[in-house]
C-alpha cells in the first residue's frame, strides 16, 4: 500500500510540473479537467470595424478627380452662409462658409435637354428616402417600379433635399461613377458621404440658387441667377440613349 501511495504522489506530482514548464499550446490539453480555468474568449479584433468604418470614409477618394472631391476652396460672393449654388456647366455644388470660402462637392447633373436654373428652396429633408419616379418620367421609362424603399440600391442614395416647386431634389446615388457627369433627369446627386455632409450642414429653408449652363461662375460668381425655371421637356433620344436608359435606368432620376 505505501508503494501505491508513493507512486500515485510522484505521478500527481509529474503531472503538476508537466503543466507549469508546458507552453500555452500543451497547457490547454488539460483545461477540459478543470472548465472554470478555462480562457475566456477573445473579443473580436477592431480591425474589421475600421476597415469598414475606412472603406465608407474611402469612397469620397476612390475614382474622383481630385476636383470632384469634397474640398474648401476661395468663393466670394454677396450670399449669405448656408446658401447652396449649384454650377451646372462644371458639376460643382458650393456650398457658401461666409469669409470667401465654400465647401465645394462633385456632382452629377441634368443631361442634354434637362438642365434647368432657378432661385428656390430647401423645403424638406429625409434620410434614406423612398423614391417615386414622377409621372413625367415613368411616361418615358415605363418600366421604372412606382415606389423603391429607401436602402443602398435606392437611386436617392442616403441623403435627399427636396427643393421647393419643383420635382428636383439634391440627393446621394448608387452609381458613383455618376458624379462630374451630365446623365440625370434634372436632380443634382452626390456621393452618399459627400450629401450626408452637406445634408448635416444644410437647413430647410436654406436657399438655392442653380446656374444656367451659359453661366460663368469662375467669372460672374455673383451674378444673379433667374428666377425663372427653364421649361422641363424631355430631348429627343437615340438609339444609344435609348439602349442606356434601359440598361442603367438608375442613372436617369
Amino acid at each position: 500500500m505505501p508503494n501505491k501511495l508513493a507512486t500515485t504522489a510522484s505521478l500527481a506530482a509529474l503531472l503538476a510540473a508537466a503543466a507549469f514548464a508546458a507552453p500555452a499550446s500543451a497547457q490547454s490539453l488539460f483545461a477540459f479537467q478543470s472548465p472554470q480555468t478555462q480562457a475566456a474568449p477573445q473579443p473580436q479584433a477592431a480591425g474589421s470595424e475600421v476597415a469598414q468604418d475606412d472603406a465608407t470614409v474611402s469612397e469620397s477618394d476612390t475614382s474622383l478627380p481630385s476636383r470632384l472631391q469634397r474640398q474648401v476652396v476661395n468663393y466670394p460672393t454677396r450670399e449669405a452662409p448656408g446658401t447652396i449654388i449649384v454650377d451646372t456647366p462644371h458639376t460643382f455644388l458650393y456650398l457658401v462658409l461666409g469669409d470667401g470660402k465654400a465647401m465645394r462637392y462633385g456632382i452629377g447633373v441634368g443631361r442634354e435637354g434637362f438642365t434647368w436654373s432657378g432661385v428656390k428652396n430647401v423645403v424638406r429633408k429625409a434620410e434614406w428616402p423612398d423614391w417615386y419616379p414622377p409621372s413625367e418620367m415613368i411616361k418615358r421609362q415605363p418600366y421604372l417600379p412606382r415606389m423603391v424603399a429607401g436602402g443602398p440600391g435606392n437611386p436617392l442614395g442616403a441623403r435627399a433635399m427636396y427643393i421647393g416647386g419643383t420635382e428636383y431634389r439634391i440627393h446621394g446615388t448608387n452609381d458613383p461613377s455618376s458624379i462630374g457627369k451630365f446623365m440625370s433627369s434634372g436632380c443634382i446627386r452626390l456621393l452618399n458621404t459627400d450629401v450626408e455632409d452637406l445634408y448635416s450642414r444644410v437647413h430647410v429653408g436654406a436657399k438655392v440658387i442653380v446656374l444656367p449652363m451659359t453661366d460663368n461662375p469662375t467669372r460672374e460668381a455673383d451674378a444673379p441667377a433667374p428666377t425663372q425655371v427653364a421649361s422641363y421637356a424631355p430631348a429627343p433620344e437615340s438609339r444609344a440613349s435609348r439602349a442606356w436608359n434601359g440598361l442603367r435606368p438608375s442613372g436617369l432620376y
